[in-house]
């Protein structure tokens, strides 16, 4: 018994540190009111976005936790408590597809500044469960009486309601290897847009794909999520050529799979020189 018991904990601790959920629906959030005129308003969201992230030269957005002030703080507090107000039911589903999205990005730096400074979003280590990590587990918001993690917000909600892989190149783990933080507040009318803007940005950037030596080097995210942009490498790699520059795509035309994959989970700042 004691020598299977301790194989059990062997083969646990073994598993990825970041296996990813499984798509798992919650039926509640299907509700949704098609003819609704709705609006959600994410005007605090957008001024504390233009307000803190930043686009370096190479595309990449990175965000000055550090000079957040108390206010800003605050606004984004009372941000999310508006969100959490609402009856998300009562909105059409472009209404909804946006507020989930900013919902989950608006938590996760808010989980940031509360545990400021951290190296790294895994270091935030709330989730419940002996052998979990980091705060995706954790439940963190209450909308409609429900009480919900940021898994549930991904894996629950967006990704198995929309079953659109872009959605990964929307929410934002607060992390480098991650696709970018928004500079835009995700609305009905842009949704789509920027989207196809976010998969673009991150396709075209090394920490999405690159090629070293003639090998094809992914992020994580298409090993962790490949169910959602195709069940092989060549399905993956299509994906990927659908958002390719013509410098990344003359590259493609010349793999057929996928060599290996990386990911850096180290935080999306904004460094100040005195740090």
């Amino acid at each position: 018994m004691l020598q299977r018991l301790l194989l059990t904990l062997l083969l646990m601790l073994a598993m990825p540190l970041h296996a990813a959920p499984k798509a798992d629906l919650w039926p509640h959030w299907q509700q949704n009111t098609p003819q609704s005129e709705l609006l959600i308003d994410h005007s605090d969201w957008q001024k504390w976005l233009t307000t803190y992230v930043a686009t370096d030269p190479s595309g990449y957005n990175r965000v000055a936790y550090s000079r957040v002030t108390n206010a800003d703080k605050a606004l984004l507090s009372n941000y999310l408590n508006y969100l959490q107000s609402l009856t998300i039911s009562h909105y059409t589903q472009e209404e909804q597809m946006a507020f989930w999205i900013n919902l989950y990005n608006a938590q996760t730096v808010a989980l940031i500044l509360e545990y400021y400074p951290v190296k790294s979003i895994t270091d935030i280590d709330i989730s419940p469960g002996f052998f979990s990590n980091g705060p995706w587990k954790k439940k963190l918001l209450s909308i409609e009486n429900q009480s919900l993690s940021l898994d549930d917000i991904e894996h629950r909600i967006l990704r198995p309601i929309w079953q659109d892989p872009r959605i990964h190149y929307a929410v934002n783990c607060a992390s480098v290897g991650c696709p970018n933080l928004s500079d835009q507040a995700f609305t009905a009318a842009n949704t789509e847009q920027l989207l196809d803007k976010n998969a673009r940005l991150y396709i075209n950037h090394p920490r999405g794909v690159y090629i070293d030596n003639e090998k094809l080097i992914l992020s994580k995210i298409y090993s962790w999520f490949s169910e959602d942009f195709g069940r092989s490498d060549q399905d993956i790699i299509q994906h990927i050529a659908m958002f390719a520059d013509p410098a990344l795509m003359q590259q493609l035309e010349k793999h057929t799979r996928i060599d290996d994959y990386e990911y850096d989970w180290s935080l999306n700042e904004i460094r100040d020189a005195s740090q």
